[in-house]
């Protein structure tokens, strides 16, 4: 299984912008799907942005898409997501996920069946 590790969260004020790092131990980021999801107490985990076919193109959700951006920096083995215009709706805990599974079917990146490696998360605040 791949190694996963969050960072970047904390209390931010309504309107702020935060950047999540994710930093996966394995050898050739590009060879593997990578997807950003949230979990708030009592909900479903909610896909918001992933990268899962070959090229490194990006797919990202529509409750989230324009504020939300998915990125990655194969040479660092790390995965972003930049988050602007923040409410406090998107308070969570934001967690990355792997997988060895790479598709041009790109909305598949957004369901948790998908992967198989998950981070241990990292809570974003957003205060009104």
């Amino acid at each position: 299984q791949v190694q996963l590790v969050e960072s970047g969260g904390g209390l931010v004020q309504s309107g702020g912008s935060v950047r999540l790092s994710c930093v996966a131990s394995v050898r050739q980021l590009d060879h593997y799907s990578i997807g950003w999801f949230r979990q708030v107490p009592g909900e479903k985990r909610e896909g918001l942005a992933c990268i899962v076919s070959r090229d490194g193109s990006t797919y990202t959700a529509e409750s989230v898409k324009g504020r939300f951006t998915i990125s990655r920096d194969v040479a660092k083995n790390t995965v972003y997501l930049q988050m602007n215009d923040l409410k406090p709706a998107d308070t969570a805990v934001y967690v990355c996920a792997a997988g060895t599974t790479l598709t041009t079917n790109k909305p598949l990146g957004l369901i948790e069946g998908w992967y198989d490696s998950w981070g241990q998360g990292t809570q974003v605040t957003v205060s009104s």
